[in-house]
C-alpha cells in the first residue's frame, strides 16, 4: 500500500530538494510512498506521515506557517490526534519549541518543551552562523535513526540558533560546535533534526529512509 508524506507548503523550505530527497530515500529503501508537497491543511490532515520543512527566521516562519488558514489544526490533528510520524527539519524542527528568541520572542507549536535560543559556542573559532558538515551522535538506540545506531554520521548545518530543550531526554542527537548542542530533537512520533539531511548525501538518505520505516 502507497503511504502518502506531506511536505507541508508554507512559503519557507528547500521543497524540491525535500521532496526529491525523499522520493530518491523511498525508491532506494524499497518503499512504496507518495511524496506530496501541498498547502492544503485537507491533505495534511489525511497523510499517513508529515514533514516541516524550514528556512529562515523563526519567527517569519512560524508567521507564514499560520497564515495558511487551517494549517496548524490539520498539523495537530495528523500529529498530536493521530499520532502519525512526524520530522521537522532545520527550522521546520526549531518550531517544535515553545519558542523562539530570534528577532524577539515568538511563540512555536510548544510540541516539544524548549527555546530556541542564539548560538553562543565556547570556542571563538567557530563562527555564527554556523555552516558546514558536523558529526551526529544519537545518544541511544532510537526506531527513527537506525542509521545512526552505534554510527555517527556527518551532516550539513547552516543555523544560528539552537533548539534549547527543556527536558534533556528530548535530546535524541547532538553535535559539537563550541559546545553540545542538539542535532535531533523528539518524543513519541515526533523527530527534528537542525541540520539538512536533503543537503546531507548518504547519511541524509539513510535518515529520511529511517524515518519513512518508522512506525511509532
Amino acid at each position: 500500500m502507497t503511504e502518502t508524506v506531506a511536505v507541508v507548503d508554507y512559503g519557507s523550505g528547500n521543497l524540491r530538494s525535500v521532496e526529491k530527497s525523499l522520493q530518491r530515500a523511498a525508491r532506494e529503501s524499497g518503499r512504496a510512498a507518495r511524496i506530496l508537497v501541498t498547502a492544503d491543511p485537507e491533505a495534511v490532515a489525511e497523510a499517513g506521515r508529515v514533514v516541516l520543512p524550514g528556512v529562515g527566521a523563526f519567527a517569519a516562519c512560524m508567521d507564514g506557517l499560520c497564515a495558511i488558514d487551517g494549517m496548524i489544526p490539520a498539523l495537530e490533528h495528523a500529529v498530536l490526534a493521530e499520532k502519525r510520524p512526524f520530522l521537522g527539519v532545520c527550522v521546520g524542527m526549531q518550531l517544535l519549541a515553545e519558542k523562539g528568541l530570534e528577532f524577539g520572542a515568538r511563540g512555536g507549536l510548544g510540541w516539544i518543551p524548549g527555546v530556541v535560543r542564539r548560538l553562543e559556542p565556547d570556542d571563538p573559532a567557530c563562527r555564527v552562523p554556523h555552516m558546514g558538515w558536523n558529526t551526529v551522535r544519537a545518544r541511544a538506540p532510537h526506531p527513527a535513526l537506525k542509521s545512526l545506531d552505534h554510527r555517527p554520521q556527518d551532516f550539513y548545518f547552516v543555523h544560528s540558533y539552537h533548539f534549547a530543550c527543556e527536558n534533556d531526554a528530548h535530546m535524541l542527537g547532538v553535535t559539537e560546535y563550541g559546545g553540545r548542542i542538539a542535532a535531533i530533537v523528539g518524543r513519541d512520533n515526533l523527530l527534528g533534526v537542525q541540520f539538512h539531511p536533503e543537503k546531507s548525501q548518504a547519511a541524509g538518505l539513510a535518515l529520511l529512509a529511517d524515518f519513512l520505516a518508522w512506525r511509532p
